[in-house]
């Protein structure tokens, strides 16, 4: 119990413990810092640094700050900038990527009967849907921009490899719907194979009593259609694509769990992404970065952050229901501060998974185990050790001098979480803004930032006579 105390309180004065997560390169599976590495350390690919600038980079006094040395290598001009986190660690352990994808329907996949008309309803939707499909466009495939972002933790290994990887997942999960998607004028399927429902969203669903009556379209009648529930939800478009984000994710992080016993993978990493698929913007955040638009002066944030406060119902629910995840050594409630052996028999102010209110309860012996999350604001923890809640790897994360691990409380999905006072999702979805019609006025500039939030520092860059403020990742 006492490395429990020291634990807490070098994270509760800035400190970070990793627990046994190795060094720099090692500490991913059997055998550490033996095993090769998945991916040769390096900076993002679009800066285009040679090796000797990427040793440079990581001088922890000059810190120079690296941005592009082409402005044009990345798409819709988007800036980027990057310098060490002096004194965490010895190379910078966040990464980026930005690629063009290039989404094919697989080989012998199973697709929903074509319609007719879908050719000609897609050259005819608002607002660029259809991205100029051609009539014959199966086999071209759908273009989309990427753009990733991945904060790293107790090591570059796992940020490295989802730097190459995620968006290789991203693509394979779209392969399967891509030729739905492309089709949107049709909503999809329930069951790939059936015939598309031309039917009308605003349809009205055949009453119970009108069934009763034997009125048309209800069972038994001459024009009665194949047997089915009276309900079906209509799932949209977009819906696909984030559910495609969602296993995406997903499958990431299970190969760096498979591989880990193969290649060192170090540490964990947040993942942060943003794509641009057939005229909508998606965003998906798993971990503590941000994403923000600014269009007209105006910041519109896009994604929150996961932290052990954010999410603490969750985390001491999957406690509750799963006491053996703590080692008998925490326990689930929250309380103000810690409970101390003299306070025993007297009532303290607590909080459970299913309150969001504070009430009273006699302080029993199990009351006296480490708290499972514990400090507030940014030197929260989970389990004295972490102060992220989701993201990608860390599954040899454990709490310091224990054989408890930590990943169970690590959720790699981007899933929902508050926001300003409501429920809002992690996978936002903007329309592409329409060209103004008066061809002499030139389109506002609509910038997207990708950061991570670890320091709040920002850098600047001159871009002409324009001054333009760019994340700087720490």
């Amino acid at each position: 119990m006492l490395t429990r105390v020291k634990s807490a309180v070098a994270n509760f004065m800035g400190g970070i413990m990793a627990g046994s997560s190795g060094s720099e390169h090692g500490g991913g599976g059997c055998g550490g810092s033996d095993l090769p590495l998945r991916f040769p350390y390096g900076r993002p690919e679009f800066l285009g640094l040679s090796q000797d600038e990427v040793e440079c980079s990581a001088d922890h006094i000059a810190r120079p700050i690296l941005i592009l040395k082409e402005t044009r290598r990345l798409p819709w001009a988007t800036g980027y900038a990057e310098v060490i986190n002096a004194g965490k660690s010895t190379h910078n352990e966040d990464q980026a990527s930005c690629e063009v994808l290039t989404v094919k329907k697989k080989a012998g996949a199973i697709t929903s009967t074509p319609n007719r008309n879908s050719a000609k309803r897609r050259s005819s939707l608002p607002n660029g849907e259809g991205l100029q499909l051609k009539e014959n466009s199966e086999s071209e495939g759908v273009s989309c921009h990427y753009w990733s972002l991945f904060d790293g933790h107790a090591g570059s290994g796992a940020a490295v490899v989802a730097s190459r990887l995620l968006q290789h997942h991203v693509t394979e999960q779209l392969q399967d719907i891509v030729e739905i998607l492309k089709n949107s004028a049709v909503l999809p399927p329930t069951c790939l194979g059936e015939e598309p429902d031309h039917t009308p969203a605003n349809s009205r669903t055949l009453t119970r009593a009108a069934s009763l009556r034997g009125g048309v379209g209800a069972p038994g009648s001459p024009s009665t259609p194949p047997t089915r529930f009276f309900t079906e939800k209509k799932i949209p478009h977009e819906c696909l694509v984030i559910g495609a984000l969602e296993s995406a994710f997903k499958e990431m992080d299970l190969q760096i769990e498979r591989e880990r016993s193969s290649y060192s993978i170090s540490g964990g990493c947040t993942a942060l992404i943003v794509i641009c698929l057939l005229g909508k913007l998606y965003v998906a955040n798993a971990g503590d970065s941000r994403a923000i638009i600014i269009r007209n002066g105006e910041i519109i944030p896009m994604s929150s952050e996961f932290t052990p406060e954010t999410e603490r119902q969750r985390l001491q629910y999957l406690a509750f229901m799963q006491p053996h995840l703590l080692g008998n050594e925490f326990t689930h409630l929250e309380f103000p501060r810690r409970v101390q052996r003299k306070e025993l028999g007297k009532k303290m102010l607590y909080r459970d998974f299913n309150m969001t209110g504070w009430a009273y309860k006699t302080i029993e012996d199990d009351d006296l185990k480490f708290p499972l999350i514990y400090g507030e604001g940014k030197k929260a923890r989970v389990m004295a050790t972490i102060g992220v809640t989701r993201g990608l790897g860390d599954h040899d994360l454990k709490v310091h001098d224990s054989n408890i691990y930590i990943k169970p409380f690590l959720s790699s999905a981007p899933e929902r979480a508050p926001q300003k006072n409501t429920v809002s999702s992690h996978f936002y979805v903007e329309p592409k803004t329409k060209p103004p019609r008066n061809n002499n006025k030139k389109p506002k500039r609509k910038e997207i930032r990708l950061a991570a939030t670890r320091g709040g520092d920002k850098g600047e860059l001159e871009e002409g006579a324009q001054k333009v403020r760019l994340p700087v990742i720490r």
